[in-house]
């Protein structure tokens, strides 16, 4: 870490504050000097810290920027991790309001979701462990957001604006993660009744658990666990679509499920 603890903290605010006015900021990577990744995390934390105090609880975490495709739409080479809250899910099918759910530059992705029947903390974790400690595994759809203007991020920014986090809505159906090979699932998305887009489990690096375990090894080296319960996102299978008022979106993840937004003003 090169920055001191109340630059720090600054940023964190400065992101919260962004966040709660639905405004966006200049690039850190652009004004701040040094800024590194760990320094990015540790804004990330006083930014979730300001979010908890304010009464979200987190529910689980999220990797990003796994697929080559999202890699090169926003620039950014590398996987990026934040964390989900209770506040950030909504409704398998509901219309929401970009304003009244705080979106600023929405887009859609399309995942595979992990949900946790035990714990797991890195580092040293393994595709297996991922499986074996999975309850079961569901689509869904990661709405991602920036406070970064224009979406003008690097991993510095992503990384310090939780993963470019917006919110996130998860499918009614469930699957073991061992009765498939979730490397060759595919998903499917229309906009407005349109196909959109496909791709393969494969896309996050190869496999999504592979992208778990990544994550777990990661946050594992600062401390942070994954816990029972908890939801997982494993990446964006294909390109990130727009999203603005009077989009619908569905997917469909064969042999696992389907799941639907909307969205208004």
């Amino acid at each position: 870490m090169s920055l001191p603890q109340t630059r720090i903290v600054e940023l964190g605010d400065e992101l919260f504050d962004a966040l709660r006015a639905r405004r966006t900021l200049a690039p850190l990577i652009e004004r701040v000097a040094g800024i590194d990744i760990d320094d990015a995390y540790n804004i990330s934390l006083r930014f979730l810290e300001r979010r908890t105090a304010d009464g979200e609880r987190v529910i689980g975490k999220k990797i990003g920027v796994t697929s080559k495709p999202v890699q090169d739409m926003l620039g950014v080479h590398q996987p990026d991790f934040g964390f989900l809250t209770d506040r950030m899910q909504v409704g398998n099918g509901k219309v929401i309001s970009i304003a009244g759910s705080g979106l600023i530059q929405p887009r859609a992705e399309g995942e595979i979701a992990f949900v946790l029947k035990k714990d797991l903390k890195g580092p040293g974790v393994t595709e297996d462990q991922v499986l074996d400690a999975t309850d079961y595994v569901l689509p869904c759809f990661e709405i991602v957001d920036s406070r970064i203007h224009d979406w003008k991020i690097r991993i510095q920014d992503t990384v310090s604006d939780n993963a470019s986090c917006g919110v996130f809505v998860i499918g009614d159906d469930r699957v073991k993660p061992h009765a498939l090979d979730l490397a060759t699932v595919k998903m499917d998305i229309s906009k407005n009744g349109v196909h959109m887009a496909s791709g393969l489990g494969s896309a996050v690096q190869g496999h999504p658990a592979t992208a778990v375990a990544w994550l777990a090894n990661t946050l594992g080296r600062y401390g942070i666990p994954f816990l029972k319960g908890e939801i997982i996102l494993s990446g964006s299978l294909a390109p990130l679509l727009p999203a603005v008022p009077g989009d619908r979106f569905h997917m469909t993840l064969a042999d696992i499920g389907e799941a639907s937004i909307g969205f208004e003003a």
